[in-house]
């Protein structure tokens, strides 16, 4: 254990653990992505100003508290999110919510390459294949120095893609007369309000869930919850407005795409490609760690394996983003209520992870994730935070029917 500073298969100790600054800074790297300023685009033409707004903070606070929640049980207890699932899933059971948590970063990956090479190859004619290949390449080769790199990386992303991002945004508004005019168009095609939220928690729901991968190196809990309110209330919401001021103005809402109208084609590749880069190394980093809890091997070659088949699917995962967010929004939020539910009614299992006898699986929480995601499907609502609470409220039940020996074992000690 001693060898693997990713402490893939055990808690992270007092003497690994990590700065509120640094941690910040990588959490904002997760956050900071083009994913959301096309969601924020897509929003910013099918709300009004204001409602725009409220379903922005309104999303990013309820995504916020989630994973905070998170958050603070990974720096609690030191433990990343697949093996803080063995306690509600079981040693094997807990390989269901690695295998969808770390595939789907996989994924993730895969998308985020392609949403480089294509704008880069639409700038300067250089080939998408080439452009696919060279950088996946490279924002795998960076994974393999673990949290150390993803603190580099992000402490020279997240300021430059702010003040570049930021300066761009500030012109593209200026050139049509401030936010005053913005605040007088309507949208043509308006979206429903729930639906808009729905895609504010979506949008990054499956990252979220995995917070205790990252913020397990804090100090204190407390610090945990704090870098993660920041990173997604308002780091997630910087990436909606930038989007949608982006649409509203040059009818691009990744900004880079809106830099590269302006000119500003050096900037813009340094932007998309810093913004691309930290994000998606956390998914990496995090779909390392899922499928080390499946095989008990190193997350660190894990994760350099997983950038070389994303990398390779990129064209086809980024031609499919649209339903594999709708797949993300029902099926990942059930297995971060399981988590939080778990922790909270038995939290003094945590306490000593070297010494604890799992179940093989652990069939209540399991069957909760299923009814969680029938919740986010068929309730009417926000669907992530249907699920959420399904998945949250059918555990708390189940685990008490179906784990009856266990609830007496407590009782008698």
């Amino acid at each position: 254990m001693s060898a693997d500073n990713n402490y893939s298969l055990g808690p992270v100790p007092s003497s690994a653990r990590k700065g509120v600054l640094s941690l910040t800074m990588v959490m904002l790297g997760l956050t900071f992505f083009s994913a959301s300023m096309w969601t924020g685009g897509s929003l910013g033409t099918g709300l009004s100003f204001n409602d725009f707004f409220l379903a922005v903070l309104v999303g990013n606070l309820i995504l916020g508290i989630y994973t905070s929640a998170l958050g603070y049980i990974g720096a609690s207890t030191g433990l990343s999110t697949h093996l803080l699932a063995r306690f509600s899933f079981g040693s094997k059971g807990s390989w269901l919510p690695s295998a969808l948590l770390g595939g789907t970063q996989v994924g993730w990956f895969g998308v985020g390459v392609a949403m480089f090479a294509i704008p880069v190859h639409k700038a300067t004619g250089i080939d998408t294949n080439t452009l696919i290949i060279v950088s996946g390449l490279l924002m795998t080769a960076t994974v393999y120095f673990g949290i150390s790199a993803l603190m580099v990386l992000s402490a020279i992303a997240v300021p430059a893609i702010a003040l570049l991002g930021g300066f761009s945004v500030f012109q593209a508004v200026e050139s049509v007369g401030g936010v005053a005019e913005l605040q007088k168009v309507q949208p043509e095609q308006p979206i429903d309000f729930s639906i808009a939220l729905a895609m504010v928690v979506g949008s990054f729901i499956s990252a979220g869930t995995l917070t205790a991968d990252f913020v397990r190196f804090g100090k204190k809990p407390a610090n945990a919850v704090l870098i993660t309110m920041i990173a997604f209330f308002i780091g997630n919401s910087l990436m909606f407005i930038f989007g949608a001021a982006g649409a509203a103005v040059t009818g691009q809402s990744d900004i880079s795409e809106v830099m590269i109208a302006q000119g500003l084609l050096i900037p813009a590749i340094i932007v998309l490609g810093l913004n691309i880069w930290t994000t998606n190394d956390n998914a990496l980093y995090a779909s390392g760690l899922g499928f080390s809890n499946i095989t008990g091997l190193s997350s660190k070659y894990l994760s350099m394996a997983n950038g070389v088949i994303g990398t390779l699917c990129a064209l086809w995962l980024y031609n499919n983003f649209v339903g594999w967010l709708t797949f993300l929004s029902l099926a990942i939020p059930p297995i971060g209520g399981v988590i939080i539910t778990d922790f909270i009614i038995n939290r003094k299992r945590y306490q000593n992870f070297a010494e604890m006898e799992f179940k093989t699986i652990n069939w209540a929480g399991i069957i909760a994730v299923v009814i969680g995601v029938s919740a986010g499907h068929f309730l009417p609502g926000v669907v992530p935070v249907n699920a959420v609470l399904g998945g949250a409220l059918s555990y708390l039940v189940l685990n008490a029917l179906l784990n009856k020996e266990t609830q007496a074992e407590k009782s008698v000690a």
